[in-house]
């Protein structure tokens, strides 16, 4: 190599040896996903690394739900490889992989206007919700309301539920949480209503996806998970038009951060009766 030459950044697919190097980048940015979650990532999507000299610079990754629509997101670029147009190289990479699926990201300030210049538009805030709490008041329930272990039954259920309220199939998904989490379900009159699934996430436990046809069924369904695990550390990321977040603030689950949802391609189209309270990860939706 000339003296003063730049060496050259390679982009290629994500493979499960890059995963240590992908997981080392996200500490950089003091990003709490464990090298499982990572795992987690590629088992259900896939991912393409900028590489440079034979190490990771790079990552983005996607996860197609079905034929039309698709969630984008671990987009990370190493502080000594940014301003040179690495993101965008990635972002191009799989968006060109998604082909003419709707694709959906959620966005740092920072990250903002690469992904308007890429065709994306806003479409609503994603609160970070984090902390511990230690009481948790047993939520009001409406007349024959109830909240009940999920049982193995159940998993089809929420697969479709969870069609429902976000627009699209995660069927994949679902059932690759079957492994890892455990749920409760929301019963109206001994009808399935809603769910919410807990599992293991970066410092703590997760509560998500929370899927209710309102804020009282997403409230009993998210004071179980917290009333169950007081004093542990537990995220809840939740749109903001969710109602939800000074309801957890009043909790111990303090609002650390926003980052804005971001869509590109026609909307997807959910069930106006069932809506998603809370998601699985700001990257998966």
């Amino acid at each position: 190599m000339e003296m003063g030459t730049r060496p050259i950044v390679r982009l290629r697919a994500m493979n499960p040896e890059d995963l240590p190097q992908a997981h080392a980048l996200s500490r950089e940015l003091n990003w709490p996903h464990l090298l499982e979650d990572w795992n987690f990532f590629l088992e259900i999507g896939e991912g393409v690394v900028a590489e440079r000299d034979g190490e990771v610079v790079g990552t983005a990754m996607c996860w197609p739900f079905g034929p039309d629509v698709a969630t984008l997101g671990m987009v990370i670029v190493s502080p000594t490889c940014q301003g040179g147009g690495v993101g965008r190289k990635l972002m191009q990479a799989v968006i060109d992989k998604l082909g003419d699926r709707t694709i959906i990201l959620h966005a740092t300030a920072e990250g903002a206007p690469l992904y308007r210049s890429l065709g994306f538009d806003a479409d609503g805030e994603v609160l970070q919700h984090q902390g511990t709490a230690f009481s948790v008041p047993v939520p009001d329930l409406i007349t024959d309301e109830r909240v009940r272990p999920m049982g193995q039954s159940d998993w089809p259920v929420i697969t479709a539920m969870d069609a429902r309220a976000i627009g699209m199939d995660r069927s994949h998904l679902i059932s690759t949480l079957d492994k890892s989490a455990v749920g409760v379900m929301l019963t109206r009159a001994h009808e399935p209503a809603g769910f919410a699934l807990f599992r293991r996430f970066g410092r703590g436990y997760v509560v998500g996806p929370t899927v209710a046809p309102d804020e009282g069924g997403a409230k009993a369904l998210i004071s179980h998970w917290l009333g169950a695990n007081a004093g542990m550390f537990c995220r809840v990321d939740i749109p903001e038009d969710s109602g939800l977040s000074p309801w957890l603030d009043g909790l111990g689950l303090q609002c650390v951060g926003r980052v804005t949802r971001m869509v590109r391609g026609p909307r997807p189209k959910r069930d106006s009766e069932l809506r998603t309270f809370s998601l699985v990860t700001q990257a998966l939706g």
